[in-house]
């Protein structure tokens, strides 16, 4: 019996010890740096990443994505900076998340399934081929914002790893009439009284806005990205002055959405060249 006790003994510490050199070797994982990635690509791939990074800046206007959008909305308006501002709706490190599994769509999206989406929701306009210029230039600018981050696909949303937390107030809790004043008073110089938008901002609410099927539709969304991006660089929104002007905002009519009228004919979902 003791030299039982004796030969457990010499294994718990043999196993302490090994644990201890493995941990050695074995530091954490340190946390990733996502930024803006200091080269294009060179050759053709960085003109595709620059024309993609143009794209979402004029989304509405540029001859190659201007027939897909049907409000007055790009890219850059919920995603700041194109994209690089690090709390906005940031497309940084986001292209390591795909594919990922998607609820609403209940099935297995690409990074290219979710730009093109977006075409039909936020910007209220027709999904682009597959394949095509422009999915394959926005696609190619957002993977490279990705650049040197470890993939880890996400299978529970097609969301990044720097994706806009949710707030901690109940959606319910919302005052759209608080959030009328808090608008006037510090939204209404750069998107107008009446929502339409003007010069320094896009409207957001109306036929020019995003439709009822865009992820800002819903209250809680669309406060949480207010909380972390309005006004741009200046951000000073409480939760509740957030939630309060997303409900208010959301009060306003927009486009209903109807996903058969945003999709092209079968023909055209995808385009293929050799």
């Amino acid at each position: 019996m003791r030299d039982r006790w004796i030969i457990i003994f010499i294994l718990l510490l043999t196993g302490s010890f090994l644990l201890t050199v493995v941990s050695a070797e074995m530091p954490p994982m340190k946390s990733e740096k996502y930024q803006v990635p200091s080269e294009y690509p060179p050759h053709e791939l960085g003109e595709i990443v620059r024309l993609g990074r143009a794209i979402v800046e004029q989304t509405n206007v540029h001859p190659l994505s201007k027939e897909y959008v049907g409000n007055s909305l790009t890219c850059s308006s919920c995603h700041l900076k194109a994209g690089t501002d690090p709390r906005a709706a940031t497309f940084l490190g986001i292209a390591t998340a795909y594919p990922a599994w998607s609820p609403r769509e209940k099935r297995v999206i690409t990074l290219e399934d979710r730009v093109l989406n977006c075409f039909m929701r936020s910007q209220n306009g027709m999904r682009p081929p597959l394949g095509s210029k422009v999915s394959t230039a926005i696609t190619a600018y957002i993977t490279w914002l990705s650049s040197g981050n470890t993939i880890r696909m996400n299978h529970e949303k097609p969301l990044g790893p720097n994706h806009v937390r949710p707030l901690k107030l109940r959606t319910e809790l919302a005052n759209a009439k608080r959030g009328a004043t808090l608008f006037s008073n510090q939204c209404a110089d750069c998107h107008g009284s009446e929502g339409t938008g003007g010069e320094a901002g896009p409207p957001v609410w109306g036929e020019n806005s995003y439709n009822t099927g865009a992820g800002m539709s819903r209250n809680d969304k669309l406060a949480a990205w207010l909380k972390v991006a309005m006004p741009p660089d200046e951000t000073n929104l409480s939760e509740q002055d957030a939630l309060d002007i997303a409900a208010y905002v959301n009060s306003h009519d927009r486009p209903e959405f109807v996903l058969e009228e945003h999709l092209p004919e079968a023909k055209q979902l995808g385009v293929y060249r050799w």
